[in-house]
């Protein structure tokens, strides 16, 4: 079975979430965007072998830790698809920008595209390729627990704000229309920012992307 914890790191609160095997104790964790001895605190209070970075987008507040954690840990980075290059090769000046320490950019070892898949012990997540909020937003979906981290795509009540770099907001609607709706009612997503959510409730309530 696949375990998650959610961690909110930087002053921008990101959900950064740890999510673990149960049979193997096998873990990763998904956007280590900073606040890296609180998340490495965390790992090993749950006893359990981090093995890899998964990530959604190349945003500072999701990738800001990102280098420095895979090279204090030697960990492989995966994720997110390779039209964020940008973002991440930026990452040094923008870090600044936004006031955070300074950000390492970095080549993950293995860009994703739709319909790839991740392994955590023995289990499997889906990638989907979500563009709109970036160019190169993923998500991962468990679909034996239909649990999902969406990044910046969707929020409870919201969606990722488009006006950014390459951001679209119509792509941005389409994606979750056409990739996040089609994956079931009952999914219960993880956000980037923000409390936890269903597909179906948010087709009922979000104004941006209800039903009509």
């Amino acid at each position: 079975m696949l375990k998650f914890a959610i961690n909110p790191v930087t002053p921008f609160q990101q959900n950064c979430s740890l999510i673990w095997c149960d049979q193997t104790r096998e873990a990763a964790l998904i956007d280590p965007g900073g606040d890296l001895e609180q998340l490495l605190s965390l790992v090993k209070a749950k006893n359990l072998n981090l093995r890899k970075i998964l990530v959604t987008h190349g945003h500072v507040d999701h990738v800001g830790g990102v280098a420095e954690l895979s090279e204090k840990e030697d960990l492989p980075i995966e994720g997110p698809h390779t039209d964020d290059k940008f973002w991440i090769d930026a990452l040094p000046q923008i870090s600044q920008q936004y006031g955070f320490p300074l950000a390492k950019s970095f080549e993950p070892n293995r860009w994703l595209n739709e319909n790839d898949t991740v392994e955590v012990g023995n289990e499997t997540l889906e990638v989907h390729h979500c563009p709109g909020h970036t160019p190169g937003h993923i998500i991962f979906f468990h679909p034996e627990t239909k649990m999902a981290w969406v990044g910046d795509v969707l929020f409870k009540g919201s969606i990722g704000r488009t006006d950014f770099p390459r951001g679209d907001f119509d792509t941005l609607i389409r994606s979750i229309r056409s990739k996040l709706w089609s994956l079931g009612n009952d999914v219960q997503f993880v956000p980037g920012h923000g409390p936890m959510s269903t597909f179906g409730q948010e087709r009922q309530t979000n104004p941006f992307v209800k039903d009509q």
